[in-house]
C-alpha cells in the first residue's frame, strides 16, 4: 500500500476540522485507510543520523506528520487535496465536485509524429490548468503527487511519465516527436547551468552523484536509436520523457497557467494519470474544478492526420449493482433508498434506482478508476455504512474447513511422484498460440485468449501442461541428462466451455486439473513413463484389466492389489485422429483408457515418445517421452 506523508496542521486546515490523534485514527479506519505512523521530519532524520548537533537538527521541522497508508488503486488519495476532499465528502461537509472541460477561444494542439514515437513511447495526453494559484504547500503537494504516481500507477515511469510546464514561458502549438539523441539539445532542470545533448545528459545522470535520483530511469530509453521529446512551436525542448523537463518551462510559485503532458506506453493508464492530476489541482483554479482540453493529432510522414482525440477525458461513467447483492455481500439489510443515499458519501452519487428498486445505478467520477465491478460498489457502500455498524451474528450454517478432495489427492500424488525421482516444476499459465498448438504438432482449437496481451508469449491460457515442461527442458540444457532428466507438474489447464455453470452463471470456461511428466535422456525412456502411468494408477486404486496385466510377469501379485470395485484401466494405441497424435512419434504413443461403474470406458490421457519435430521446435537435444492425464477422472 502506498504511504502518504502529510503535515497534520495542513491536513486539518484542508478538512476544516481538528481531531485528536486517536479520533483521526478512528476516522481513517472508518474510511478504509490506515494511520500508519505519527512522526515529524526531525524525528525521521534522527532515526538514521543519531549524532547530529542541535544546530543541524534545527534545520529540520518538528511539525507533526501523519503517515497514512492508502489502497494501492486509490490514486485520488495520494495527495492532501484528494485525501481531504474524499474525507470531507465522507463526513458530509461537501458534495462531490463536478469536473468540467472549458471551451477555450483557441484550442491548443499537440502534434504527434506517429512514425517516430511508435518506436519508443507511442502515446501522449495533455491538459491545461488556467489561473492556478500556487503557494508553498500547494507547489510541494503538486510535485509530490507526481512522484507518488510515478512510483505506483506509472511503474517507475515505464508506463507513464508526467511533464508539467509554465505555459506562459513557451509557445503553442506543441510537438511530440522521437529524434536521434545527438539532435536533442537543451538545458535540463538538473543541472540547469549548461546545455546537453540527450546522449550526453543520460551519460551524466548515470555517473554524477548529484543526479542519482534520475539514474534509475535512464535505462528506459538509453539503448533506443530515437529518444522521445516534447517541443514547442519554436523548437524549444520542454521535456525529454521519461527522464527530465527542460529548464525554460520550469514551474515556480509564480506560475499561473500549467501545461501538463503525459507520455506513455499504455494509453489507458495515461488517461487515468492525467485525470488524477487535473482533478486534484483544478480546485486551485480561478474556476474551480475546470480544465482546458488539448487536441492531440497523430500525423504520418506526409503530415496527414491519421488519428486524433481530445484530452483530458474526465470520463464519468455509470456502473450497476443489484441491491440484494450489496446487502448480501456486506451482511446488512438496508432499503434501496438507504443504499442510494450512502453512495453520496463515497463519491458514487447521484445514484438512481432501476427495475422496481432492485438495481442500483451509480455515477463513477473520473477520480475513481478503481471502480470496476459490482463488488467495488458494494465495498464502498459497506464503508459508507460503517464496518463498525455491521452487527456480529452467528453464521446460519456451520462448516468445518478442510482441504478439497482434489487438492488432497494432488498433494499425495506429488509426494509419490517426487519419490520416483521426478522434480516438480511450476510453469506459467499463459503461453503463445504457437507454443500451445503448432509447436506441439496439434491443430489450433478454441482457447481462452487475452484481449490485450503484454507480449506474444502471453496470448492464451494454456490447454496443456506439456508446453511448460518442454520450455523448462529448453532452459536447462546445462543440466546433466546422462541418467535421465525427469520433470512433472500437477496444475490446472483451462478450456472453453459454454455449458459450465458456477453459482448459476455460465462462465464460458472450465478449469481442469492435469498431471504431466516428461523424461529426457540418452534414450527415449518410454518404459520409464509407462512405469509412471502404472504407478499413478496403483496409487489411485485403479486395477489393470485382465488382458493388460496378463502381459506382466507379476500378474500373480494382483490378488494383493487394493483397488476400487469396478474401476479398471488399460492402454491402447493412440488413434491418428486424436488431436494430440502429432505430438508423438508414430506408433509409439498410447491412450490411457479408464473404466468406471457409472461412465464406462473413456480416454483420460496419453503417453508416448515425443516426435523429433516437436523436440526441435523447443530446441531439446535429447529423445524424450511424456504423459499427460486428467486427475479429476480418477476421483
Amino acid at each position: 500500500m502506498p504511504t502518504v506523508a502529510i503535515e497534520r496542521d495542513l491536513l486539518y486546515t484542508h478538512l476544516g476540522r481538528t481531531y485528536s490523534d486517536e479520533a483521526f485514527d478512528e476516522l481513517c479506519f472508518e474510511f478504509g485507510i490506515e494511520l500508519d505512523e505519527i512522526t515529524s521530519e526531525r524525528h525521521e532524520v534522527l532515526k538514521g543520523q543519531a549524532n547530529l548537533t542541535e544546530k543541524q537538527l534545527a534545520a529540520y521541522s518538528d511539525k507533526v506528520v501523519y503517515k497514512i497508508d492508502v489502497p494501492a488503486n486509490r490514486y485520488d488519495l495520494l495527495c492532501v487535496e484528494g485525501l481531504s476532499r474524499a474525507l470531507r465528502i465522507f463526513l458530509g461537509d461537501m458534495e462531490a465536485p463536478e469536473y468540467k472541460l472549458l471551451e477555450p477561444e483557441s484550442m491548443t494542439t499537440m502534434t504527434v509524429q506517429k512514425g517516430n514515437v511508435d518506436q519508443i513511447r507511442p502515446f501522449v495526453v495533455c491538459a491545461i490548468l488556467r489561473d492556478l494559484a500556487f503557494d508553498e504547500h500547494r507547489y510541494a503537494s503538486f510535485i509530490d503527487l507526481q512522484d507518488q504516481l510515478h512510483r505506483n500507477l506509472c511503474r517507475q515511469r515505464t508506463l507513464v511519465a508526467i511533464g508539467t510546464h509554465d505555459l506562459d514561458s513557451i509557445q503553442r502549438p506543441f510537438v511530440y516527436d522521437a529524434r536521434v539523441p545527438s539532435d536533442i539539445e537543451f538545458v535540463p532542470l538538473t543541472p540547469n547551468d549548461r546545455s546537453f545533448n540527450a546522449k550526453e545528459l543520460l551519460g551524466f545522470y548515470n555517473t554524477d552523484p548529484t543526479a542519482k535520483h534520475l539514474k534509475p530511469y535512464t535505462s528506459i530509453i538509453q539503448d533506443s536509436p530515437l529518444y522521445p521529446v516534447i517541443l514547442d512551436s519554436q523548437e524549444t525542448v520542454l521535456s525529454l520523457p521519461p527522464i527530465i523537463n527542460g529548464s525554460k518551462s520550469k514551474i515556480t510559485l509564480d506560475t499561473k497557467n500549467v501545461f501538463i503532458e503525459c507520455t506513455a506506453t499504455d494509453l489507458t493508464k495515461a488517461n487515468i494519470v492525467l485525470d488524477t492530476v487535473v482533478c486534484m489541482f483544478s480546485e486551485y483554479c480561478s474556476k474551480p474544478f475546470s480544465v482546458e482540453p488539448v487536441v492531440v493529432n497523430y500525423v504520418d510522414a506526409l503530415n496527414s492526420i491519421v488519428d486524433s482525440y481530445t484530452t483530458p477525458k474526465l470520463f464519468t461513467r455509470r456502473e450497476r449493482a443489484r441491491v440484494d447483492f450489496c446487502n448480501s455481500l456486506i451482511g446488512i439489510q438496508l432499503s434501496a433508498q438507504e443504499i442510494k443515499e450512502l453512495c453520496n458519501k463515497v463519491q458514487l452519487g447521484p445514484a438512481v434506482l432501476l427495475e422496481n428498486d432492485t438495481i442500483l445505478d451509480v455515477q463513477v467520477p473520473p477520480t475513481r478508476s478503481d471502480i470496476l465491478h459490482a463488488v467495488d460498489i458494494a465495498e464502498d457502500i459497506g464503508i459508507a455504512y460503517g464496518y463498525n455498524n455491521i452487527q456480529k451474528k452467528v453464521p446460519s450454517t456451520c462448516t468445518v474447513g478442510a482441504e478439497l478432495p482434489l487438492n488432497q489427492f494432488a498433494d499425495l500424488l506429488r509426494d509419490e511422484i517426487a519419490r520416483a525421482g521426478y522434480t516438480e516444476v511450476l510453469t506459467h499459465g499463459l503461453c503463445s498460440i504457437h507454443e500451445n498448438f503448432t509447436a506441439l504438432g496439434r491443430p489450433v482449437t478454441a482457447a481462452v485468449s487475452l484481449l490485450n496481451p503484454a507480449n506474444i508469449e502471453y496470448q492464451i491460457v494454456r490447454t496443456t501442461l506439456l508446453t511448460g515442461l518442454l520450455k523448462t527442458l529448453q532452459h536447462n540444457k546445462s543440466a546433466s541428462f546422462t541418467s535421465g532428466f525427469k520433470l512433472f507438474e500437477i496444475s490446472d489447464v483451462v478450456y472453453v466451455d459454454d455449458k459450465h455453470v458456477v453459482t448459476e452463471t455460465i462462465v464460458g470456461t472450465k478449469n481442469a486439473r492435469r498431471l504431466c511428466a516428461v523424461y529426457a535422456g540418452p534414450t527415449s525412456g518410454f518404459e520409464v513413463i509407462h512405469g509412471l502411468v502404472d504407478r499413478i494408477m496403483t496409487l489411485s486404486e485403479v486395477a489393470p484389466e485382465a488382458e493388460y496385466i496378463a502381459n506382466s510377469a507379476k500378474s500373480d501379485e494382483e490378488k494383493y492389489r487394493v483397488s476400487r470395485e469396478g474401476w479398471t484401466y488399460t492402454i491402447a494405441p493412440l488413434e491418428e485422429s486424436d488431436p494430440s497424435a502429432g505430438t508423438f512419434f508414430p506408433g509409439r504413443a498410447a491412450s490411457i483408457l479408464l473404466s468406471t461403474p457409472h461412465q464406462g470406458r473413456r480416454s483420460i490421457g496419453t503417453f508416448g515418445i515425443i516426435h523429433p519435430n516437436v523436440l526441435s521446435n523447443f530446441d531439446i537435444q535429447y529423445p524424450s517421452s511424456c504423459v499427460e492425464l486428467d486427475l479429476e477422472s480418477l476421483m
